[in-house]
């Protein structure tokens, strides 16, 4: 580590920035501008939710539907895929042990 500060032609006494204390993030102009960004920040959050639409309960039940029946038939299709693989498999092994 002693090399890599010497080689950038820092002194290898230099305190690091995490150990110099508050003041040095207190002063930077980041943090002079943190509480006029942070109140944009919260009037853009402001204007978005005013953007947000709730589902009406119809569209809930509907896509609440879609999503059921979507997850049976995915079932469906992986215990078909599960039981053919097997069956072969057990053909294969039956075969390969006789």
């Amino acid at each position: 580590m002693a090399k890599a500060i010497a080689a950038t032609g820092e002194a290898s006494s230099a305190t690091p920035q995490w150990k110099q204390g508050p003041e040095r993030f207190l002063n930077s102009p980041q943090w002079k501008q943190g509480p006029e960004r942070f109140l944009n920040f919260l009037k853009d959050v402001r204007s978005e939710m005013h953007k947000v639409v709730t589902p009406s309960r119809q569209e809930v039940q509907t896509t609440t539907t879609v999503v059921i029946i979507t997850v049976f038939m995915f079932a469906a299709y992986f215990y078909l895929v599960d039981t053919v693989v097997g069956r072969i498999m057990q053909s294969l092994l039956a075969w390969l042990t006789h």
